[in-house]
């Protein structure tokens, strides 16, 4: 009996080593880095230096480039991400992109289509890829007033094998005193989505 248990307790030890992301090279102080997205990179619902960006650059002692564009798509952001890696050759690209895409009904296998050419774009350029997931609207979400990740991102992860950082978005968009509306947050918001991003490098490497 002892020896079956041991080794169901092994086989769980195993399966949940063999589950973790890899860790990867830690990002200097100094480094620049490219923050890629949506109104919700750009700050829309908070002030001026209120932006997750902003804040995760104090927090790390990296030069964040804040690349957000309200109303942006991954559609879109395919097509101006060369640019933006030619100018300014980040070490770490972190992308938070895709709610626009949602909101205006477009396919799920698009949207994961046109986030896996960013992303591939951002290989391409030598820089290191990290993916936000981004909440997917929903009826449901709306009846539970808890919105939940896309399954599209999880899904890339494995995938394309990069890391995910995952629920940070979604919980603080749950929180009705971290929102400024329905999709953005507020400064506070702002302020938990720094530090959700910070704990989320922490714990693959990167800083």
């Amino acid at each position: 009996m002892f020896y079956r248990h041991f080794a169901f307790l092994f086989a769980v030890l195993m399966l949940a080593a063999c589950s973790r992301a890899p860790k990867l090279a830690p990002v200097p102080a100094g480094s620049t880095v490219l923050a890629f997205g949506d109104s919700v990179t750009y700050g829309t619902g908070a002030s001026q230096g209120e932006d997750w960006p902003t804040l995760l650059a104090g927090m790390t002692g990296w030069r964040i480039i804040n690349a957000g564009i309200p109303g942006d798509t991954a559609d879109a952001g395919k097509g101006r991400i060369k640019a933006l890696l030619d100018e300014h050759r980040p070490a770490l690209v972190i992308v938070e992109i895709g709610g626009n895409d949602f909101l205006r009904g477009r396919p799920q296998k698009a949207v994961k289509d046109d986030l896996r050419a960013i992303l591939a774009t951002i290989r391409q350029s030598g820089a290191t890829a990290v993916l936000v997931a981004v909440p997917e609207p929903s009826l449901m979400a709306a009846v539970a007033k808890r919105p939940s990740d896309a399954a599209i991102y999880a899904e890339l992860g494995k995938e394309e094998k990069l890391p995910v950082i995952v629920d940070v978005f979604s919980n603080v968009l749950a929180q009705a005193d971290l929102r400024a509306d329905a999709i953005h947050p507020n400064a506070k918001g702002y302020r938990e989505m720094a530090s959700g991003l910070f704990a989320g490098l922490k714990k693959i490497g990167l800083h």
